[in-house]
Formats: structure tokens, sequence, C-alpha cells
């Protein structure tokens, strides 16, 4: 994988949620080629951060029966470092859940294909700066 790609791990349990995702993401973003990792469980979302690498993690607050707040809480706090965090929530109000978890940005159901990719590329922009 060449320092060109950025690697990102898509956790929900709907793959529709996944296609959405993928779909406003593109192929490219922040000059870089994306390689997406989708996963439907949170036992595959932790196995894939034991044995993987991530530039940017997006996970789905909805998913069940484990959401990605709780999924993101315990990777903040059990990885260090932790890529970035994109929590996907039912609504804006639900940022109090984002900052428990201390993921690093939200996007809101419906998701927006213009605010979604802008989010993501600020997070893997400032990933790459460090």
């Amino acid at each position: 994988m060449s320092a060109s790609t950025a690697r990102i791990m898509l956790y929900s349990d709907d793959r529709t949620v996944r296609e959405q995702v993928r779909l406003a993401l593109g192929k490219r973003l922040a000059d870089r080629e994306l390689d997406i990792f989708e996963v439907a469980t949170s036992a595959a979302a932790i196995t894939a951060m034991d044995t993987s690498d991530f530039d940017l993690l997006i996970l789905d607050g909805e998913a069940v029966p484990y959401g990605g707040t709780g999924l993101c809480h315990q990777f903040k706090s059990e990885f260090d470092p932790c890529p970035p965090v994109l929590l996907l929530v039912a609504r804006v109000a639900d940022a109090w859940l984002a900052t428990w978890s201390s993921a690093d940005a939200i996007a809101s159901y419906p998701l927006d294909p213009i605010a979604l990719p802008t989010e993501a590329a600020k997070l893997l922009a400032a990933k790459q700066a460090v």
C-alpha cells in the first residue's frame, strides 16, 4: 500500500449504510486513493484493529447490537495511537455521545454526500500532517 492510499475501516451492520458511505466518499479523497475495508460486526472490527493499520475509522453509531459509539470509546481507550474516528449518528443532538466516545468528528443521518467526504478529508489531512 503506497503513502498515497488512505486505508479506511467502515463499520456498520447495515449494508445499505456501507454502500451510501462508499458512494459519498468516492474513490479518491484528500488527494489519496481510498482503500475501504468494510466490517459488519463489532468482533470483525476489533479483529481488524488488532491486525491492520488504518488512517481513518468510520463507525455507525446506529449499528446493532453493538453501536459505533461504544466501539469508538473502546478503540480510543485500547489503541494508542488510535486512528481518527468519524462517527455516524442519528441526529445532530447525539453529538454529546460522540464527545463521550472521543470521536474526532460526526456526520448525521441522512448522510450528506458533501459533508461526509468533507469531514473525512479533514481527518485524513490532519492525520497525514502528524
